[in-house]
C-alpha cells in the first residue's frame, strides 16, 4: 500500500508545478505586449495544459484509490480533486493529506 501512498505524492507535486507554471505562462500570454520575449514564451509553453489535463487524470484515479482505502468521506476526495485546479493549493492539501494519513493509517502510509 506504500506504493500507491508514494505515487499520491509524486503526481501531487507534479500537477501542482505544471498547474503553477501554466498558469504563469498562462498569464504572460494573455497580458503581455503581443510579440514580446515573455509572451512568445507563454505561448510556447501552451503544451503544458495539455500535460497537466493527462497527469491530473491519473492524479485523480490514484487519490479515488487512496481515498477508498483511508475511507475518507467524500468531501475529503472533493478537495483533493478540487485541489489540482487550483494553483499552490495542491501543495496545502497534500501536506494535509501525508499527515493525515501518517495519523490515522499509518500502515498507510509507511516510508
Amino acid at each position: 500500500m506504500t506504493k500507491l501512498f508514494h505515487t499520491y505524492r509524486v503526481l501531487a507535486l507534479v500537477v501542482g508545478v505544471l498547474l503553477v507554471v501554466g498558469a504563469l505562462s498562462s498569464l504572460c500570454k494573455y497580458l503581455l505586449e503581443d510579440g514580446s520575449t515573455l509572451q512568445q514564451l507563454g505561448d510556447d509553453l501552451t503544451l503544458i495544459w495539455i500535460v497537466h489535463g493527462w497527469v491530473y487524470i491519473v492524479y485523480v484515479v490514484v487519490a479515488f484509490l487512496l481515498s477508498q482505502k483511508a475511507r475518507w468521506s467524500l468531501p475529503q476526495l472533493g478537495l483533493m480533486l478540487i485541489a489540482g485546479l487550483i494553483p499552490g493549493l495542491i501543495f496545502w492539501v497534500e501536506h494535509r493529506v501525508v499527515e493525515r494519513l501518517r495519523a490515522d493509517h499509518p500502515e498507510l502510509a509507511r516510508a
